[in-house]
């Protein structure tokens, strides 16, 4: 039987509407607030959480799901103890679990939520810049194992997403710049105007948090530049993978510093990646020195001390690397620019080549 195409639809708090929109939808799926399971962390249930409760009153009698904050939570264990919550307080299929949170929660959340009762419904209302134009979009959900970014994980739409660029003003620059390194990648694989639009509004951030109708626009086309790739290619078959550009190094280096407990952002990882993987295409794939340039120079600001490492760390790398779902015949592939806006993908690259640019 041809299963039906699950769309996802995106809604903007304009005007309140978009959380007019969910508590119609709540009022009209459910008929008990109880079957209602909110997903947070320590920071968003004291942050975020009151400002979902302004706006939905009624959700203040829904069970809320607590776990710890942090890449560390993003494990099996973590999605068994809410399993076990689930089931203690009487979750079913026809159960709804808003996820309300960064990436880790919309990941963690997505993922309980196709395995518990073989599948419930879930809603994603991400509170982190990161979250919003990245882990939240593309269907993706899955958890770390033994320190490998998302080795488990599946498939699985929410009912819809709802964006509130107020949530942005809980957090701090760090955690907006760990977003922006997203919203960088997007320009970079799909549309030189916006990677342009970017370079000019992080000249002055301070400016871009306060002016609120910039940044909403400039998310809102990030989010658009994504969810045009994934409705292309939903199982990441072909052109997704573009979506890749930076990740293959990038999800190395996160994994490589969870191991040794030191921190490091998704977003400075993805963005060193970004810059080792620009120097692969320059030297393989026809990204000209200009570009490749403009690109190191760019995100370079973005984070103030880069991360060395070692002959002895690059062959521990190596080793995270070959886990990488995109390999091929135990071959490392990466995503690569041709130019900036252009990205090719299932670009074989060769142990030396990989070697030089961690050394560069």
């Amino acid at each position: 039987m041809k299963m039906k195409k699950h769309e996802v639809y995106i809604y903007f708090n304009e005007n309140e509407k978009a959380y007019n929109f969910l508590s119609n939808y709540l009022l009209k799926e459910i008929n008990f607030v109880k079957d209602i399971f909110i997903l947070v962390d320590k920071c968003t249930s004291i942050y975020c959480l009151p400002i979902l409760f302004k706006n939905i009153e009624f959700l203040k009698k829904s069970n809320i799901v607590k776990i710890k904050s942090g890449e560390s939570e993003k494990n099996i264990h973590t999605c068994i103890e809410i399993c076990n919550y689930l089931g203690k307080m009487k979750g079913s299929r026809k159960s709804i679990l808003i996820n309300l949170g960064g990436g880790v929660i919309t990941d963690i959340g997505g993922f309980v939520s196709s395995i518990f009762k073989r599948g419930i419904r879930f809603i994603n209302i991400p509170t982190t810049l990161l979250a919003m134009v990245d882990a939240s979009i593309g269907n993706k959900t899955g958890v770390n194992l033994n320190s490998i970014k998302n080795e488990i994980g599946s498939f699985y739409s929410p009912e819809f997403l709802i964006i509130d660029v107020n949530f942005l003003k809980t957090l701090t620059n760090d955690d907006i710049i760990s977003g922006m390194s997203e919203m960088f990648k997007h320009g970079l694989i799909a549309d030189n105007n916006f990677w342009m639009d970017m370079k000019n509004a992080y000249k002055d951030i301070k400016n871009i948090m306060k002016n609120q109708i910039k940044l909403y626009d400039l998310v809102n086309k990030s989010i658009l530049i994504k969810k045009k790739i994934v409705d292309k290619d939903p199982k990441e078959i072909g052109v997704r993978k573009i979506l890749n550009f930076g990740h293959t190094i990038g999800h190395a280096l996160e994994s490589f510093f969870l191991m040794k407990k030191k921190k490091i952002s998704h977003g400075e990882a993805i963005t060193m990646g970004m810059i080792y993987e620009s120097w692969i295409s320059y030297k393989s794939n026809g990204l000209s020195i200009k570009e490749y340039e403009e690109i190191k120079s760019v995100l370079s600001t973005l984070y103030s001390t880069k991360k060395k490492i070692s002959d002895s760390e690059i062959e521990k790398l190596f080793k995270i690397m070959e886990y990488d779902k995109k390999n091929y015949k135990n071959k490392i592939q990466f995503s690569l620019l041709k130019n900036i806006g252009k990205c090719s993908y299932n670009c074989e690259v060769s142990y030396p080549l990989i070697k030089e640019s961690l050394l560069n």
